[in-house]
């Protein structure tokens, strides 16, 4: 069982139940799956360069990504209809705690300069989302074999209906959250 897991059902749960001021455990929110996409906008002129962001996030996930295309054709752009532009995954279940917890002990710590994750990156429902300069933060991905660096953009979808909610999972985690400042 991964740790986050383990720690998600043993001491987070409770701690919510207190904080939120709920009695029954299924109404505490939930992580439900995390989403990591990459565009690839220079995969119009080199194809190389898609091959090599699925490569690393097949990497990172622990599984095959999709591969998304264009949805219209944008002229000034030269993008056709269809042409592949980025790959994405989506993590449910054991892989997610594990990604989860990678991102937290040991990504986000290898981020230059960095200070925390930006608090205002809720939508409203309870979602966040995160972005990543570079892939290079993961200890999976051998600096020597990258020869372009590749933003990421992470989603993490729980099941909380106010950012509040949201917040305060992500925290309950571990997530490194600026200090807001008042």
């Amino acid at each position: 069982m991964p740790r986050l897991l383990n720690e998600y059902r043993n001491r987070i749960v409770p701690e919510l139940k207190s904080q939120l001021g709920r009695q029954n455990s299924h109404c505490i929110p939930r992580l439900e799956k995390i989403v990591v996409s990459m565009g690839v906008g220079e995969a119009i002129n080199d194809r190389k360069r898609l091959d090599a962001a699925v490569e690393h996030l097949m990497m990172l996930s622990g599984q095959k990504p999709q591969i998304c295309r264009a949805k219209k054709s944008v002229s000034g752009f030269r993008l056709r209809e269809g042409s592949p532009i980025g790959c994405r995954v989506t993590l449910r279940g054991k892989r997610m705690y594990e990604f989860l917890d990678r991102l937290i002990t040991l990504a986000l710590p290898r981020v230059r300069d960095f200070r925390g994750v930006n608090p205002n990156g809720f939508d409203g429902h309870g979602n966040y989302n995160y972005g990543l300069n570079e892939q290079l933060v993961f200890p999976e991905v051998d600096p020597e074999t990258v020869t372009h660096t590749q933003g990421m953009n992470i989603t993490f979808v729980t099941s909380a209906k106010t950012n509040d909610e949201g917040r305060a999972l992500l925290r309950a985690f571990g997530m490194p959250f600026k200090a807001e400042d008042k």
